[in-house]
């Protein structure tokens, strides 16, 4: 059921690759809550992808960009706003790359360019998009801005390798831009910790299989899916959080909160 809950606002969507991807559900939401936007990917990402399969369905555009280049960025924002026909009013960054993990680099064995790569792509791409949107004036007063985040950037997850720490500088440029944008022009920035979700980059780390029934079945409400966490980010973008800012926000059915479950107990036992 749509509640027109972004009726007449505009936005930037990030990283749609496939139907799997958190991005295209939050892309097909907002579609249906009313709201108004452009895609971008990477161009090597839109040529392994299906992103305008997901333009046409919404009605839209697609303007290919490199996030971490900021002459890219900045055509990007002025198309967008050109498009659309005014500023912005939500951004969803769902960028992340690991060359390390993408080569099976063992966490002690990094190649430090690639780490650099992983941190730029998945992480400062964060900074530079909301960099050049303040610096190009792009964006509406109260507008929302999201990033997708995962618990790795607290804790230990085998095989998550550097992206956990690309995580933990995503949430802290979520905070520390959050201050800045917010006193400018109450504008919100928060990032989502999100359940493990089996899209297609999730599904490339090794042993994801693996986190993901464990995660189950250590939260009282099971994996949030992308279509939940896509619903949550059209909460984020709507005028209902208007006071949400600089959080790190578990959507993870209650993992986060969890020392162990019965499910764990049980499958830990041995059998009499």
């Amino acid at each position: 059921m749509a509640y027109n809950l972004l009726k007449g606002k505009r936005g930037i969507i990030t990283g749609a690759l496939d139907p799997n991807s958190i991005a295209w559900k939050v892309a097909e939401k907002v579609f249906e809550e009313g709201g108004q936007f452009v895609l971008t990917n990477a161009p090597l990402a839109m040529r392994m992808g299906k992103i305008n399969e997901l333009a046409a369905a919404c009605n839209t555009q697609v303007i290919p960009a490199d996030a971490t280049s900021i002459e890219d960025l900045t055509v990007l924002f002025n198309s967008a706003q050109e498009i659309l026909g005014g500023k912005i009013d939500f951004i969803l960054h769902s960028i992340g790359m690991s060359p390390n993990i993408r080569k099976s680099k063992p966490y002690e064995d990094l190649n430090y360019d690639w780490f650099a790569k992983t941190l730029d792509i998945s992480a400062l791409s964060f900074h530079k998009i909301m960099h050049v949107a303040d610096k190009t004036d792009a964006l509406n007063e109260g507008a929302s801005i999201v990033a997708l985040s995962y618990i790795a950037s607290q804790r230990v997850f085998p095989d998550y390798t550097d992206m956990a720490q690309a995580k933990a500088v995503l949430e802290s440029i979520a905070r520390s831009f959050g201050q800045v944008l917010g006193k400018k022009k109450k504008v919100r920035v928060n990032t989502i910790s999100q359940s493990p979700t089996m899209t297609t980059a999730g599904q490339g780390i090794d042993g994801f299989d693996a986190f993901f029934t464990y995660a189950d079945k250590m939260s009282p409400l099971g994996n949030a899916s992308a279509e939940a966490c896509a619903d949550y980010c059209i909460s984020l973008f709507s005028d209902l959080t208007r006071h949400v800012t600089m959080q790190n926000l578990f959507h993870d059915g209650g993992f986060s909160s969890t020392g162990i479950s019965e499910a764990i107990v049980e499958a830990l036992t041995p059998k009499a």
